[in-house]
């Protein structure tokens, strides 16, 4: 056979018509989009497992208990125990040592507890890790306040985040209720559930508020260094104040049902 011949690929020299390969273009934008929505899925999952394992996730409920919320006694000593002791330390010795050590022995306490009983760990290791963090913040600058600077630092980045968040049109209290139930996020832009948006954003202001209140109270006391009453006031506007906006914000978003399928 000729080098014609088996380029034609007939007898003859006769060409036969080319197969064009198929254009590979939109094949790949497909694959592309589909990692993409893939990618998309696992994040909203993640965050969906997140929403259901966190305090938040009684906003999704028929009832609502705060006791559950702040995981019943055994949580509210937890998150008040460390700050409490360090404040009655504090006043009783006036010296910086004795109340951080106090302050951190009694959350590292609460670890082994839970790990000795095989309870989860979630609550009393975030305490421990915001005591150990105030802990070192005023041993190394020498400052008793500076044990509660990381909760102010926290409670201005939360509501500077929920403030951008309803001006760019995601209020965060409707994010968070969508994920635990496993809804999609159409009363964003959806006219007939303008009410329901607005409850939302009412909500998210409702945190707002709440994190602003903290600032405006204990920044004060932080920078005159009044460090018992800063210790008092964070007691005071610390679970409880978050546990009465949590109601607050289930009354605002509960709805029946048949209306929440909608």
């Amino acid at each position: 056979m000729s080098a014609a011949g088996a380029d034609h690929g007939a007898p003859g020299g006769e060409e036969q018509p080319r197969v064009e390969e198929q254009p590979r273009v939109e094949g790949h934008h497909r694959v592309e989009e589909h990692h993409r929505v893939e990618e998309q899925h696992r994040v909203e999952d993640a965050a969906a497992d997140a929403a259901q394992g966190s305090r938040l996730r009684g906003l999704a409920g028929e009832d609502f208990s705060v006791a559950e919320t702040i995981g019943g006694v055994r949580g509210l000593v937890e998150s008040m125990a460390p700050g409490l002791v360090f404040v009655v330390v504090f006043i009783a010795t006036r010296e910086l040592v004795p109340p951080l050590v106090a302050s951190l022995a009694v959350a590292v306490l609460a670890m082994v507890l839970r790990l000795v009983a095989r309870t989860p760990l979630t609550q009393a290791a975030g305490g421990l890790v915001g005591v150990l963090i105030g802990v070192v913040w005023a041993w190394r600058s020498g400052e008793a306040e500076n044990y509660f600077a990381m909760g102010l630092w926290t409670n201005g980045a939360y509501a500077v985040a929920l403030t951008v968040a309803l001006l760019v049109g995601w209020p965060a209290v409707g994010v968070v209720v969508s994920l635990l139930k496993s809804q999609d996020f159409s009363w964003r832009t959806d006219p007939a559930q303008s009410a329901r948006r607005a409850r939302y954003r009412l909500a998210t202001w409702l945190w707002v508020g709440m994190f602003v209140l903290r600032l405006a109270v204990q920044v004060p006391l932080y920078v005159n260094a009044e460090v018992a009453w800063l210790g008092t006031a964070r007691l005071v506007m610390g679970l409880p104040l978050w546990g009465l906006t949590l109601w607050a914000t289930w009354v605002l978003v509960r709805e029946p049902a048949a209306a929440a399928a909608r």
